[in-house]
């Protein structure tokens, strides 16, 4: 299938796999309205190619997967459509609702919204030096659905509150401990070890993948309310001068003080 033209991703076919890649690699693959826009496009393409039999998700260059919202983009909402300017929630559904197995080949940071993509797919694998983590309450954000309680089906109810409230970061080797990543590979062996991955999924029947998936789906789907919940108490948030400190505080590269706008 033709793929349109597009600016922030890339979108290629390879042998049974869609390979989705975040083009942002000079903002560490942050993305912005228009970035979610087209992987949601990417995906519905993906979703309807019966010759696609699992999708890759990445970010371009050696630097980072996704390191989350681009904080340029944000004042106070973000630059699109969507309830925070973002049509986040789309995008968070289509991986995982599309029937097909999502890899997260983490190529650097997957940092805030790009740990909670990393979270979302059905398998990870990262190299050796990547780094996994959370940011949302050092600049006055957080992802309530599902980055947090699916994370904490990952990694563990203690585990997933201590990634959220200290936001330190994690090597490839933590989050594989943790139960965050499935695989952990040297840096050069990366692609090969993703395309190891695809060439099996792609021998697999796909209707039995698309049944196991939305099998282990079901388990967890009341998180889709807690995230549209939490979307809407986020959207009010971000209206606060207590979040704005945190966006400004990011661009003019200081320690934020929450303290002072807290009524």
């Amino acid at each position: 299938m033709a793929a349109p033209e597009f600016e922030d991703i890339i979108y290629e076919v390879r042998k049974r796999a869609a390979w989705i890649i975040i083009n942002r690699p000079k903002l560490y693959n942050a993305f912005r309205a228009q970035t979610i826009e087209e992987l949601i496009a990417a995906f519905k393409l993906a979703a309807d190619d019966k010759g696609v039999s699992s999708v890759v998700l990445t970010g371009a260059g050696d630097k980072a997967f996704c390191t989350g919202g681009d904080q340029s983009a944000h004042e106070g909402q973000y630059d699109g459509r969507g309830i925070v300017g973002l049509p986040i929630d789309e995008l968070q559904s289509i991986i995982r609702d599309i029937p097909k197995p999502v890899i997260a080949r983490v190529n650097g940071f997957a940092i805030g919204g790009g740990n909670v993509f990393a979270t979302l797919c059905d398998l990870t694998i990262a190299a050796d030096t990547a780094k996994m983590g959370q940011v949302g309450p050092k600049v006055g954000s957080v992802d309530g659905g599902w980055g947090t309680a699916l994370l904490a089906r990952h990694v563990g109810d203690k585990k997933a509150r201590e990634i959220w409230f200290l936001n330190e970061q994690y090597t490839a080797q933590q989050a594989l401990e943790m139960g965050l990543v499935n695989k952990v590979v040297p840096a050069a062996e990366l692609d090969a070890a993703v395309d190891a991955w695809t060439d099996t999924i792609g021998e697999r029947s796909p209707t039995a993948l698309a049944l196991a998936k939305r099998s282990f789906n079901a388990d967890s789907e009341n998180i889709r309310g807690i995230s549209q919940m939490a979307l809407n108490a986020v959207k009010l948030f971000y209206d606060t001068a207590e979040s704005k400190e945190g966006v400004n505080a990011f661009n003019e590269r200081r320690k934020p003080d929450f303290h002072a706008f807290v009524k």
